[in-house]
């Protein structure tokens, strides 16, 4: 017979009871990661976008001592690569041959938005909009009437390259969709379903509402004085648009949230949270025993697809240059075998339970809220499909790792098993051979313009990226 103090005991050495990582956080833990969640506000609002994020991401890096592959020596030990300005890697050497394997983290650092069309610009009703599509799974209606701001890249005629970000700064304007006033409404927004109420077709973007100061009165007056303006200023003329790289995002600076603080307010922390951990991880990192790779990927959010997505060869090109360093004498078959040998965390959030909507969770097996990083051994959706499974193995190491380190972690999946589901890069990454698990923090309101995570969660997510490249598991 069991007495109380007994089945305490036994409950504790059996059972798998986690605590909220701030029970267990040290004072210092506490204040690093209050740290950390300062530094992680700064990047976010550096990396609204894929080509900001690789600019940021080659700053920091450079700053602890990186060097450009291409103007590196031989014997460089830390490296970046930059691939068409949407996708960069970030290496370090280990004192183990590459031939014993590599280390990679992957995380993607496009998130959904709102893009311009190829002829964007038009005049109604005497105000000046841009005509949009949107990239990345939206809920539409989240899109109207918040604060937006224009980021992007415009080649001009000229052949010269403009950068822009308007919208971000206290004196800049911002730009917004138009919504339907409730009293017009229902019959035909809100009587539809939410995935009918807002057609993709009348999310144009309300940029101006002056005429151009003419004699008499001109046919598009307000478009022409866009154009005028724009011209004026940045020297812009309307079929430059037709090239251009013009993202729309929420305008606006990562915040706290609550009363207390304890969460990250933002856009885009799907997938910055995980870039950003393995980003501090790697450069803060001395020579680890394994090479040891952070991979920053473009168009997740649209299926990997592209010269700097998942699919495409960035990562074989960064191998190579590797192997080349090292003077290996490869053959072949050589790459291939290198990836059999090697371990790669894929870096992405997962969603987590939302007391409000309890009835998509599966609460027993769905990630929570401060509870740490979260593993997910096998995602998709339906019948695992579309998913990577990670080999009991490699699910085991990590898992060694973790708690070798004292980092708080939980494993789960996401929602109901017949509710829906998601896909990653780690698929991508595994189908080269690599050994591959997804690994990343739970996040609320994702694919929202304002998402949310919880700050020792974020913390944690960096803690086991950096457990990952330090420790001599492979």
């Amino acid at each position: 017979m069991f007495n109380k103090k007994k089945c305490k005991n036994l409950k504790e050495k059996l059972l798998n009871t986690k605590k909220h990582v701030w029970f267990t956080a040290s004072k210092k833990e506490k204040k690093d990661i209050s740290l950390y969640k300062d530094d992680y506000k700064l990047f976010l609002d550096d990396s609204k976008t894929e080509r900001e994020s690789v600019d940021t991401i080659i700053k920091i890096s450079q700053a602890y001592g990186f060097v450009l592959s291409d103007s590196a020596k031989s014997k460089t030990k830390k490296l970046i690569w930059s691939c068409r300005g949407c996708a960069v890697a970030v290496a370090v050497v280990g004192k183990k041959s590459i031939k014993h394997g590599v280390k990679i983290i992957g995380s993607h650092i496009d998130s959904p938005r709102i893009d311009l069309k190829r002829n964007p610009l038009f005049e109604d009703e005497n105000m000046a909009f841009l005509k949009s599509k949107f990239y990345g799974g939206i809920k539409k209606y989240q899109w109207l009437t918040i604060p937006l701001a224009i980021h992007g890249v415009i080649t001009l005629q000229n052949g010269n390259t403009l950068t822009l970000v308007i919208g971000e700064d206290e004196n800049d304007p911002i730009f917004v969709i138009n919504d339907l006033l409730p009293h017009l409404g229902y019959e035909n927004q809100l009587s539809k379903t939410m995935s009918k109420g807002v057609p993709a077709e009348k999310m144009n973007v309300l940029i101006g509402g002056f005429p151009i100061d003419a004699d008499e009165e001109v046919e598009n007056g307000v478009k022409l004085a866009i154009m005028n303006l724009l011209n004026d200023k940045y020297g812009l003329v309307e079929e430059d648009f037709t090239t251009a790289e013009l993202e729309l995002v929420p305008a606006g600076k990562a915040r706290d949230v609550g009363f207390d603080r304890a969460f990250v307010g933002a856009y885009g922390q799907d997938d910055r949270s995980c870039a950003y951990a393995s980003l501090k991880a790697i450069t803060e990192m001395k020579t680890p025993e394994y090479t040891s790779i952070a991979l920053f990927i473009d168009k997740e959010e649209i299926g990997s697809d592209g010269d700097t997505g998942a699919k495409a060869a960035f990562l074989e090109l960064v191998m190579y240059d590797l192997m080349r360093n090292e003077k290996l004498d490869y053959k072949a078959d050589t790459l291939t075998r290198i990836f059999s040998k090697s371990i790669a965390l894929s870096g992405d959030v997962t969603c987590a339970v939302d007391p409000n909507w309890t009835e998509v969770h599966e609460v027993t097996n769905n990630a929570h809220i401060g509870f740490g990083v979260n593993i997910t051994k096998d995602g998709g959706g339906a019948g695992k499909y579309c998913a990577n499974e990670a080999s009991m193995e490699l699910a085991a190491k990590i898992r060694t790792i973790l708690t070798t380190n004292n980092v708080k972690y939980q494993c789960n999946g996401m929602g109901k098993l017949e509710v829906g589901g998601g896909g990653t890069i780690c698929k991508y990454i595994a189908q080269r051979g690599i050994d591959s698990i997804d690994i990343g923090t739970p996040l609320l309101n994702m694919h929202a313009p304002l998402e949310v995570c919880h700050v020792v969660d974020l913390y944690m997510t960096y803690k086991a990226f950096d457990a990952f490249y330090k420790s001599k598991i492979i």
